[in-house]
């Protein structure tokens, strides 16, 4: 009867799948550039209401049910009356840019050379859109449903992470939820979110320079590696003689894949470094760290004070890309992946120091250490090294979040391991993520996609794109499961095996 029971959603995904080379294929460019066009990057109320009406049409027009859900959309494709819920989960806003970096204008939603380019791309408004059109695909050629399908896209994920606790106290949770923000096959393991924080006064503790610091400012995003930094340095008295520190500085080698620009003006000497950017989780070894560049290259040059004092520790935390100069463990998961991310006088992980001059460190935590103890290490090392400094620095930063981990023989992680094998005919091993995702925050969730392996991963890095083929495919994958689950019996304990 089972062997039965399989051959027949076998069958019905055959027809799903049809009906999206079909009909739903051709739409998918389209509705991801339009989708690109809204700037839903944190505080821009305005663009948030213009794509969750986006949205509520768009699904309108697939034959889907849509409604708000306060800082979440929901947008249904109903099950039999008092049928459980399977959920899809996304978030419809996107990391900010630096536009200047970019080749291709990051709100146009360009297709072109077999891809779709602009801001959320790949993160997350690909799987936002292979979701609606795999639920009407799925509404126009599948099998009888079981469940409810719904997809659940939220708005602040990126930013404050206050859209699914606001959803949760009035909603409740799909029974079980596939968060489609990640890597295939599946995630079994995401890491933890931390962001330590060190902060200095602007000023000087001695005039030990002929010149003085008049700006510095790198990186727009604790995710991103920043692939811009410059400093600003002003001639103290009298007339200016940058020559000698020109040539010194222009003898130095930036890091591999940054690029050093020097520009005088007068009293002032512009040093500027660019490199790029990448999600500073997934992709962290694509990206090329213009803060730690620049911390090098102006190395023994400024007036000791707090500016060189966070680029010193910029030094130290930049060594490498996975914690070791920081001494933090290694025996899990990969080990830490480390992004020294902003050095700004502004930042919300450290709003007591707001007009100050604050350093972020982004780190993705494996266990074993809880945030407790991450941060208490963490601290330490700060403190250590502002007393070999003879610095006032202070440490701080955001450290609530734990690591996530799933059992790899795990009933839905085997079905969704299978659905990723019919679809694409390989076997990869489930995957270990340094992206934290809302698998973390909604009840009996787990992260499935929608990115494929062996490929860099370009959410959050500048010409953010996907190509088509890619959108097809996980479309594809995501019909596999959603035939299997949401056409077939309950699943009892998935978690379990």
């Amino acid at each position: 009867m089972i062997l039965l029971a399989f051959s027949v959603l076998a069958a019905g995904a055959g027809g799903v799948h049809e009906r999206y080379d079909a009909v739903e294929s051709s739409r998918a460019p389209k509705l991801l550039a339009e989708a690109i066009r809204f700037p839903t990057f944190e505080d821009n109320p305005k663009m948030h209401a213009a794509q969750r009406e986006w949205l509520l049409r768009t699904a309108a027009s697939l034959g889907l049910e849509g409604r708000e859900a306060g800082l979440v959309t929901e947008i249904d494709l109903p099950g039999p009356p008092g049928a459980p819920v399977l959920g899809l989960m996304v978030h419809g806003d996107v990391q900010p840019v630096q536009e200047k970096s970019w080749k291709v204008p990051p709100w146009t939603g360009i297709v072109r050379d077999g891809a779709v380019w602009g801001r959320g791309a790949a993160d997350d408004k690909g799987p936002m859109v292979q979701a609606l059109l795999a639920m009407s695909a799925l509404e126009a050629a599948g099998p009888a449903r079981t469940h409810t399908v719904r997809l659940l896209v939220g708005s602040d994920e990126e930013s404050k992470n206050l859209d699914v606790k606001s959803y949760l106290e009035r909603h409740p949770p799909p029974d079980l939820t596939l968060v489609l923000d990640s890597a295939f096959p599946v995630v079994v393991g995401e890491k933890a979110w931390d962001g330590l924080t060190v902060s200095a006064d602007f000023g000087e503790r001695a005039a030990n320079k002929p010149w003085s610091v008049a700006l510095v400012e790198a990186g727009i995003s604790p995710s991103i590696v920043p692939d811009f930094a410059r400093l600003i340095l002003r001639w103290r008295e009298g007339d200016s003689h940058w020559d000698d520190l020109a040539k010194r500085l222009a003898a130095r080698t930036p890091s591999p894949g940054t690029r050093l620009q020097i520009i005088r003006e007068g009293v002032e000497l512009e040093v500027i470094v660019r490199g790029r950017a990448a999600h500073g989780g997934v992709n962290l070894e694509q990206g090329r760290n213009a803060l730690v560049s620049l911390a090098r290259i102006v190395e023994g040059e400024l007036p000791s004070g707090g500016v060189d004092d966070l680029l010193a520790f910029a030094r130290l935390a930049g060594k490498d890309l996975h914690g070791v100069s920081l001494g933090l463990p290694q025996d899990r998961w990969g080990g830490y992946s480390v992004n020294v991310a902003t050095l700004t006088t502004r930042t919300s992980l450290a709003p007591d120091e707001t007009g100050k001059l604050t350093l972020v460190v982004n780190l993705r935590r494996p266990p074993p250490l809880t945030a407790e103890q991450a941060r208490a290490r963490l601290e330490a090392v700060v403190r250590e090294f502002a007393k070999e400094r003879g610095a006032p620095l202070r440490a701080g930063g955001f450290f609530e979040d734990e690591p996530l981990a799933f059992d790899p023989q795990a009933k839905i992680v085997r079905r969704l391991m299978a659905a990723y094998q019919r679809a694409t005919g390989r076997s990869d091993p489930p995957a270990i993520s340094g992206g934290g995702t809302y698998a973390k925050r909604v009840p009996n969730a787990i992260a499935f996609g929608m990115w494929f392996p062996g490929k860099p991963y370009p959410g959050h890095d500048t010409d953010e794109h996907i190509p088509v083929a890619d959108l097809h495919r996980g479309a594809h994958v995501l019909i596999e499961a959603l035939v299997d689950i949401a056409c077939g019996p309950a699943l009892r304990d998935p978690f379990k095996p």
